[in-house]
C-alpha cells in the first residue's frame, strides 16, 4: 500500500463505508488529520504527500476501530464542546452538539460571581462551559461514578477551571450543607431501559449505560429533579434540564403536578412556579 494521503483516506473511507459507517467520508478525513497532525485544507492541497510507516500503521489501527462502529470521539480521546476541546472516554458520554442548545440558554440566564449546579456532570462539559464563558462563577459537579469524575476533573484542569469548580461523587444531589444555586443544569439519563438496546452501536455498546438508563419510563431523574430543586435553588433562580424529543408532554405535568405554571416557547419549556417564582426553562432535544 502506497503510504500517500489520498491511498490512506481512500482505503479508511471505502473500509467504513463496507461496515455502514454512515459519515464514512467524514471521519476517515477526521482519523487521517488527527494522526497526520494536519488539517483538511492540506490533505486536499497535498494529496501526494507521503506518511512514515508508524503514521500509516497508526491510522490504519484507528480505521479498524471506527469500522467496529467504536465513536470518533472515544478514538480520538478529545471532542469539541462549545468551541472548547474536551477528554473524553468510554466512561463519559459524548458531548452533543444538540446540548450546546442547554449551555447557550443557560449562558443568557448566568452573570458573573454566580454559583452553579450540574447534576449528572459525565465529562464535565455542561458546567465548564459555563464557567469558560463567565468570570467569577463557580460550579459544584455531581455525578455517580468515580471514573466520570475524575474524567470531569481533568477537563477542568485542562481549562485552567480547577480552582472554580468543585466535583462531588452522589446520586444525583449534593448534601444541603453546601448552599443554594443561581442555576441547576442537567442532562441526565434519560432513555428508557428498553429502548437502549435498540440503540445505534456506536451509544449502545460503548457509551456508558449508567449515563444512558433513565430507568422503566427514562423519567425517573426528572421526578426526583423536579422534587428537590426547592432545596438548592434561590428564589429568583434557574433550572435548566435536557430532555428527549419524546418527554415534553410528561415533564409538563410533572412540574404542573408541583404546581408550575408553564409557559412554551419554540423547543424550550419556561416554567414559573408561582409560590416562590422558580423559573425552569427545559431545553427539548432529540435523542
Amino acid at each position: 500500500m502506497n503510504n500517500r494521503y489520498i491511498d490512506l483516506y481512500t482505503t479508511g473511507s471505502e473500509k467504513l463505508l463496507r461496515a455502514g459507517i454512515a459519515e464514512a467520508k467524514l471521519d476517515a478525513r477526521l482519523l487521517l488529520e488527527y494522526v497526520c497532525g494536519t488539517d483538511h485544507s492540506t490533505l486536499l492541497a497535498h494529496p501526494d504527500k507521503e506518511v512514515t510507516d508508524e503514521e500509516r500503521d497508526k491510522y490504519l489501527s484507528m480505521i479498524d476501530r471506527r469500522a467496529a462502529h467504536e465513536p470518533v470521539a472515544y478514538i480520538l480521546g478529545t471532542w469539541n464542546f462549545m468551541g472548547l476541546d474536551f477528554k473524553v472516554n468510554s466512561d463519559v458520554l459524548i458531548p452533543e452538539q444538540d446540548t450546546e442548545i442547554l449551555v447557550e440558554e443557560a449562558l443568557r440566564n448566568l452573570e458573573d460571581g454566580m454559583r452553579v449546579l450540574d447534576l449528572c456532570t459525565g465529562s464535565g462539559c455542561i458546567a465548564l462551559s459555563l464557567l469558560n464563558y463567565t468570570n467569577e462563577t463557580r460550579a459544584v459537579c455531581t455525578d455517580i461514578s468515580d471514573k466520570a469524575l475524575a474524567v470531569a476533573g481533568m477537563n477542568a484542569e485542562r481549562l485552567g477551571l480547577s480552582d472554580r469548580t468543585e466535583f462531588v461523587r452522589t446520586d444525583l444531589f449534593p448534601e444541603e450543607s453546601v448552599g443554594k444555586f443561581d442555576l441547576i443544569v442537567s442532562n441526565p439519563p434519560y432513555i428508557a431501559s428498553k429502548v437502549i438496546d435498540t440503540l445505534a452501536p456506536e451509544v449502545r455498546d460503548y457509551e456508558p449505560r449508567l449515563a444512558l438508563d433513565g430507568s422503566e419510563d427514562g423519567l425517573v431523574f426528572y421526578r426526583r429533579i423536579i422534587e428537590e430543586t426547592p432545596k438548592f435553588l434561590y428564589s429568583s433562580g434557574y433550572l435548566l434540564l435536557e430532555i428527549g424529543y419524546d418527554q415534553g408532554q410528561a415533564v409538563k405535568e410533572m412540574l404542573e403536578d408541583k404546581k408550575y405554571i408553564m409557559t412554551f416557547r419554540l423547543s424550550r419549556i419556561l416554567a414559573v412556579m408561582t409560590e416562590w417564582f422558580l423559573h425552569v426553562s427545559i431545553s427539548v432535544v432529540v435523542v
